[in-house]
């Protein structure tokens, strides 16, 4: 009896089971089978290919995009496919479309990484994201032109580094990313860019750069008004990270001169302190001042400054 049961409890859930695995295993009718043996789906993308080939012989540029890109995005396992997404890139960048040239060379380098065409689809759309940070490549919004956004750029820059990852392509994007940034007076961001470049590709030829220009970068905000002596600080420590890490760097003059500067801001900014405590009556505080200068520097007009003020407070 509990046999029977037992058949009559699970011969259900296995018929169930088998119907669903059954659905689940069935080929959508939708979807054409993109197989590199199916030879129906061969002929159509290979017939794609030729239409657009022959659009582009008879001038039909837009045409022959279009035509490629089907073949490519219908059809990625023909043997023309990789050709096609490659073609219409090219015919893109040809005729001044280039977010979408971009957009397409990103396309073949996700979908076709055994291509011989590869170096070639990564240099150009690398080509790309540089003439759009240099601000050759505009947008058009009806008719009117205008810089692609900061963000548009960055997000170009970054694809084309992630594509190449550890090599020069990669650095040179990502330093490109943080000379974006410090141009735009965005000292977190432009710091953060050039900080990543230098962790993940030391040995690269922008590391150096990108080191160096953190400290530039500092030292710009602190002639803007950023009146924080961490500002200083910070910007003294990147340029002796880079003298240290990078001594045969043909900038280490200019680092040495820089860091004699910012001795010399900071020289005054202790003496134009201590002055402020002075006149407004606060002279404990303005003796920590004085003594400060004194202590930095052993003799001049700052340092000769300080001294009397010390012997006026009755030191």
């Amino acid at each position: 009896m509990l046999c029977g049961m037992t058949q009559r409890f699970f011969l259900p859930l296995l018929s169930g089971a088998a119907g669903l695995l059954m659905l689940a295993c069935t080929p959508s009718t939708d979807l054409p089978l993109m197989t590199a043996n199916n030879p129906q789906t061969t002929g159509e993308g290979e017939s794609l290919f030729q239409q657009g080939k022959e659009a582009e012989a008879t001038g039909h540029i837009k045409r022959a995009i279009k035509r490629y890109d089907q073949a490519a995005s219908n059809f990625p396992f023909s043997p023309s496919a990789p050709q096609a997404r490659f073609r219409q890139a090219q015919l893109l960048e040809q005729t001044n479309q280039g977010v979408d040239a971009f957009d397409a060379y990103q396309k073949f380098l996700v979908r076709f990484q055994a291509s011989n065409l590869y170096s070639a689809a990564l240099a150009s759309q690398a080509k790309i994201a540089h003439a759009a940070a240099d601000g050759s490549i505009e947008r058009n919004f009806l008719g009117i032109h205008s810089r692609l956004a900061t963000d548009k750029i960055v997000e170009m820059l970054g694809q084309v580094r992630d594509n190449a990852p550890q090599t020069a392509t990669a650095a040179r994007a990502q330093f490109t990313i943080g000379r974006i940034y410090q141009d735009e007076h965005n000292v977190a961001k432009s710091i953060a860019a050039y900080r990543q470049l230098v962790r993940d590709q030391p040995g690269s030829r922008e590391a150096p750069e990108a080191l160096f220009g953190v400290g530039v970068v500092l030292t710009e905000d602190a002639n803007r008004g950023n009146r924080n002596q961490a500002t200083l600080d910070l910007a003294r420590e990147a340029f002796n990270d880079y003298l240290t890490q990078y001594p045969t760097h043909h900038r280490n003059v200019e680092a040495h001169q820089l860091l004699a500067n910012l001795g010399s801001r900071e020289l005054q900014g202790s003496f134009n302190i201590a002055e402020y405590y002075y006149k407004t009556g606060q002279f404990a505080s303005a003796k920590v001042y004085y003594h400060d200068v004194l202590k930095r520097v052993p003799s001049g007009p700052l340092h000769d400054a300080s001294l009397a003020r010390i012997k006026e407070l009755g030191e």
